[in-house]
């Protein structure tokens, strides 16, 4: 996943990027690599946005 991805806006709902976010923690055994946390850390990111997403739709 590119940082581009992120800044561009999630189209993914925050409850696929949570689906993402805990296969990433079972592939890795609950150990990140360096490269798995970079991951990790994108993946966070745009699940908040897909979080601050769904409030701005809900409101």
């Amino acid at each position: 996943m590119s940082p581009d991805s992120v800044t561009s806006g999630s189209v993914r709902s925050a409850a696929q990027v949570n689906e993402q976010i805990r296969a990433l923690w079972m592939r890795a055994g609950g150990t990140l690599s360096s490269q798995e946390r970079v991951e990790y850390e994108l993946l966070v990111v745009e699940w908040a946005a897909a979080i601050r997403g769904a409030v701005v739709e809900a409101a």
